[in-house]
Order: structure tokens, then sequence, then C-alpha cells
């Protein structure tokens, strides 16, 4: 088969016309088959969809012979390590965020038997507690937006775009097709699932785990981790019947972003980590139809396009980084705190994404110079929660987030309430100014990129936008220490994912659980 790029149809056209168009633009009499690798959309000179096909034609040595900037298109293959042939101790992953799913499905594959431990719920149970909190402010600190089967990336837009290549994306996206994630992931340029959609996929990806031989236990969290002639020999946990010692010599440790207990633990086993840059800010959320009519100027409302999304950066004169972060279209801000006394904003949209706003994070580059890093590995968790606590005060307490007009945030005076762009957020917002909870670099540098931005897409910085702070969760603050083998300091112990430090959203961290359960493969192959 042949790759071709750049086929364009305006909006309304039927796919079926890339035929004709492939045709056409080989110079040949027709196609023999067409399939469709990518689509995007281009809205810089009018409005048109984007697709790269593979198609098969008669003669294709001659084709590439006329057409040198074609090339042969091959399918990128990812072989998963094949199953063992003798019976090992089981593996152990901690946590059932995308990590540790796709790490325990490697695992589970090869018969290893795995146990997979999740201190939060399974999805079902999850909703529940989380719709609870949104409508009550009564907090589950197990159970929640950040804590629960799928991760933090559950309650998110689900997108699964990622800036890397890597060979088992492809993979990962036909798993989660599998399980009940929509097909137009596999060709979307920005492909995302949603979280109603997501919600579902877990499921699927539950049943499959269990199927494959995977011990899965929700609401079992680690405690303690012991060890013997510095590598893991067991692992403390605390059940719903609880304590117990579950004895493990090969750890994959899959903690997300807010598993600032975990973090605790490590250190004071000496397990070696790291500070590392983050960022935070706030949830900026503006109407859809004002952002649609930004990007697809006389098309906007056309039927046949997707809500309109961004993504933005600036670089200030004072060296720091401002950008959006998490955009999700026709979606809601949403509470994610999980710590009592703390409130902490994400966002999240579901598969249609039909809602009246649009939101994204808006962050500012943090350092850890700025917090203290360089002299406490875990400095970036008090400066977190330090946030946290700021705005859970301003908020007036109950989870309420404070939120701010961007004309009143721009002018220094506290918002008395929405103009235009009416709240997403449950529990509900408290008017205010938001340089009460921010620190003033991060105040600041916000004021400054956001007529920057407003020029990058119109009415970004338009007055009744709003503001909600505190968005303090965009990844994490520290890096557990892992060599080539991928283990950490304590030998048997592999660190891995997005809390970690080694990824940066749902498919980049799926793939980094994948290369540890690949090493631990290698590993249990040369055992005797």
């Amino acid at each position: 088969m042949l790759k071709l790029e750049g086929l364009k149809i305006a909006p309304g056209q039927p796919e079926s016309a890339l035929w004709k168009k492939a045709a056409r633009e080989l110079h040949v009499p027709a196609v023999e088959s067409l399939r469709v690798l990518r689509r995007s959309i281009d809205a810089r000179d009018g409005l048109y969809f984007v697709y790269s096909v593979a198609v098969s034609v008669q003669d294709e040595a001659a084709v590439l012979r006329r057409h040198p900037r074609l090339t042969r298109y091959e399918e990128p293959l990812y072989l998963p390590p094949a199953p063992l042939d003798r019976a090992v101790e089981p593996p152990v992953v901690v946590g059932a965020g995308p990590a540790g799913l796709f790490c325990a499905l490697l695992l589970a594959r090869a018969g290893t038997r795995p146990i997979l431990l999740e201190q939060g719920q399974s999805v079902e149970r999850r909703q529940q507690d989380v719709e609870r909190f949104w409508r009550s402010g009564e907090l589950n600190t197990r159970s929640n937006v950040q804590f629960g089967e799928g991760g933090a990336g559950a309650f998110s837009d689900g997108k699964l775009n990622t800036g890397t290549r890597d060979i088992r994306h492809r993979w990962i996206l036909r798993q989660l097709v599998s399980c009940g994630a929509p097909e137009d992931i596999l060709i979307d340029a920005k492909p995302h699932v949603g979280t109603d959609k997501l919600h579902i996929a877990l499921q699927g990806m539950r049943r499959t785990l269990l199927s494959a031989g995977c011990d899965i236990r929700f609401g079992h969290t680690l405690v303690g981790i012991r060890s013997r002639n510095g590598a893991v020999s067991s692992l403390e946990v605390e059940g719903p019947d609880g304590l117990y010692s579950l004895p493990a010599s090969k750890v994959v440790l899959a903690p997300g972003h807010s598993a600032r207990d975990t973090f605790f633990l490590l250190r004071d086993l000496g397990v070696r980590l790291e500070a590392k840059s983050f960022s935070v800010g706030v949830r900026i959320e503006h109407r859809q139809s004002d952002m649609d009519a930004a990007q697809y100027k006389r098309y906007a409302g056309h039927p046949c396009l997707p809500a309109s999304s961004y993504k933005l950066s600036c670089h200030l004169n004072s060296g720091r980084a401002v950008y959006s972060f998490c955009v999700c279209p026709g979606g809601q801000v949403v509470a994610a705190a999980s710590e009592e006394g703390r409130v902490v904003t994400n966002g999240m949209s579901e598969f249609a994404r039909d809602g009246e706003n649009i939101n994204g994070g808006l962050l500012v580059s943090v350092t850890p110079e700025d917090y203290g890093g360089d002299r406490d590995a875990l400095a970036g968790i008090t400066f977190q929660r330090r946030l946290e606590e700021g705005a859970y005060a301003l908020g007036g307490g109950g989870y309420r987030a404070p939120a701010q007009r961007v004309e009143d945030f721009l002018a220094g005076r506290p918002s008395t309430g929405h103009g235009a762009v009416l709240p997403s957020y449950r529990p509900g917002v408290t008017y205010t100014d938001l340089h009460r909870c921010l620190p003033p670099f991060v105040a600041d540098a916000i004021a400054q990129a956001l007529p920057l931005l407003g020029r990058k897409v119109r009415g970004y910085d338009a007055p009744d936008a709003l503001l909600t702070a505190v968005e303090s969760r965009s990844s994490s603050p520290v890096r557990i220490v892992r060599d080539e083998t991928y283990q950490s300091s304590l030998r048997g112990l592999y660190p891995c994912g997005e809390g970690a430090g080694y990824a940066g959203g749902i498919l980049s961290a799926a793939a980094d659980g994948m290369k540890c359960a690949e090493q631990i493969w290698e590993v249990l192959q040369h055992e005797a």
C-alpha cells in the first residue's frame, strides 16, 4: 500500500469522495482500496478536513516512480511479550491508572498472574462518590477524581494525543477500542474518549484483565515496603479487612501525581527522589460558541464540525512559560480535591463535547528553585498544599472555589458576580480576587499572558471569561529516580507513569507502564 497525505474535503462532503481525490492525485483510473489513517481540521485558509490515507493501486512501483514524495505504508507493529513457560511469583502493580492498567495487561497476558492494588474504588463506585462530592461537598479521600480505577484521567476529556512517537501508542489505542472506546480515536489527529466513554472502556479493560488472570484489589492501600539486602521483599497493605503482608520481589509503582502519602513513604525508606518542574494556575472558562466563532469563523455552528479547541502558549520576558493545558471543549470545571480542606480544580468533558462552556488550564511554569525543591525533594507537595489551602479559605469552605472575571482580575478588583460566562464548577464558586490565593509571580504571569494569548485566539482574554482557582495538579512535583532497567534505588521497585515523573498524559503513561512490564518480563525470562 501507499501512503498519501494532504487530501482535503470540505465540511459536508462525504468521506467516500476521498477515493476519487486519491485517484486524481495519483493519476490513476481508480484506487483498489483506501483506508483512512489520520483526520484533522485545517481552518487557516477556509475550512477543510485533511486526511492521510493508505491506498492500494495497480502497479505501485510505477506510481512511486511518478510521485517521488509518496512512500510505502507499513502498519507499525508492536509485539507484546510472549507468555512465559513456567510459573513465577506474581508481580504486584500498585495503581490502576493508565500506567498500572497497561502494565498489568502485558504481565497478565504473559501468564504471570499479576496482583493489581488500587486504593480507590471501581469506576462505578467511584462515579457515585464523585457525584456525591460535587453535589454536597462530602469528600471521600480514597475515592475521588484523583484516586480509583482509571486514575486522574478517568475524569477528564480523555485526550489521547501526545508529543512523543512510540510504537506502543497504536497498540494502546486498539486495546481501548476493543474495550469500548470510540473507533474514531484510531484516526483523529486529536483523539479523545470523553469521560462517559472512558468509563465504559475501563469496565471493558477490567473484564479483559480478569479473564487474563489478573487479581484486581480495589480499596487496598500500600502503607509499607519491606526490603532485604537492598531489594523489595514484601508489601504492607491496608485492605477492607485490615492490614496484611504481601510477598513481592517485583513491584511496579504507578502511583499517580496525587499519591502524596506514597512519596513520603518512599522518602522515609531512603528511595532516591528528585524535585521536578511542574505548573500551577487556574482554569479559564469561555462560552463554547465564542471560541467556535473565533476559530471556525463563518463555518461556526456547522453540524459537521466538532466543538473547537485550542493550544496556546507564550514566553514572558521574565523567562516564565504560560500555556493552556487539558482543554475541555463543551465541558465543565470540576472539583478535584483528594485531601480535606483543600480546593483543587480540573476539567472534564464527555464524548459529545456538547456543553455550553469550554474550559482549560491556564498554567505558569514552576521550577524547584521557586519552591525550595533544591533543598527538599518533596517541597513541591508543600507548595501545592499551601495553594490549595489558600483557595479553600478564599472560597469560604465547603469546597467552593474562588472565581473572578478576567476583566476584574486584570484590573485588580474583586468580582461580585459572573458575566456572560456561567460557572460550571460544583459545589459552587465564590466571587473574589484571585490575587489573594495565587503567589504573586503566578498572578503576575497570568495577567501578562492573557492579552498576549488573546491576540492568538480572539476573545480568549474577553472581560467575561471566568477564572477559577486553583489548578495545582497538572503533573507530579516529584520524580522517583530509576535506572536503565527501570528500577529505583530500591531494587525490584519499578516506578512508572505520570506520578513517578515519567509521563504526561494517558497515552504516554500507558506506554511507560508497558515498558516496565517488558523489563520485568526480561528478568523473569532469565531467572532460573
